[in-house]
């Protein structure tokens, strides 16, 4: 498979607000913070068009009150994943409710994922549910902003995204390998800045 990119689209910003609004609705009472992340929310850079949305708990016992609160609308929650990261939970924000379209809500430990739900056209967004006192909240924030602040690194990061994009790849996870020694550089020196930076 090829991984393609769609260039910069400032409407990635309006669909991470309107989807922001959304979410206060069902958990806003949990008073969370709600960050969007990943290549879409870097100006300039180019991106597969699905927004990462990551949501800042308060502490563990919290991850759990938030698949309840979700249950009914257009999301579905992997809890399969919840043994490899325990601290985390993820869902996808579908086009259309599950069930219209043929899936789980819940996509639990044993489940086989029906197979449509791998199409990123069907997606809007990826969400995962974070403490915000996690190491994983820390260096996604800090990665963002170091990107956003760092025009050098966000173009060197754009001249290896097309780079990758040019190969083929057994799926996600072998083209997610292929950026992995750069974002490990570039994260340690992007936390370092973000701490320094906070003290300022």
């Amino acid at each position: 498979m090829k991984v393609t990119f769609e260039k910069y689209n400032p409407l990635w910003k309006e669909q991470f607000n309107s989807i922001k609004k959304e979410l206060e609705k069902s958990i806003g009472f949990l008073h969370p913070g709600i960050e969007h992340i990943g290549s879409t929310s870097v100006e300039g850079l180019s991106a597969k068009p699905v927004i990462d949305i990551m949501i800042g708990v308060n502490d563990d016992d919290e991850l759990d009150k938030i698949p309840p609160l979700l249950q009914g609308q257009d999301f579905v929650y992997y809890e399969k994943y919840n043994e490899d990261m325990p601290y985390r939970r993820f869902f996808i924000k579908l086009i259309d409710r599950p069930h219209n379209l043929g899936f789980p809500e819940i996509i639990r430990l044993n489940d086989k994922i029906p197979e449509g739900i791998h199409d990123h056209k069907l997606r809007i967004a990826h969400i995962h549910v974070i403490p915000v006192s996690s190491e994983h909240w820390l260096r996604h924030m800090a990665f963002r902003d170091y990107l956003r602040t760092h025009p050098e690194v966000k173009d060197e990061y754009q001249r290896l995204k097309e780079l990758l994009s040019q190969k083929e790849w057994h799926d996600g996870n072998d083209y997610n390998e292929g950026k992995d020694p750069f974002i490990k550089r570039e994260e340690k020196k992007a936390v370092q800045w973000y701490l320094e930076h906070q003290k300022k």
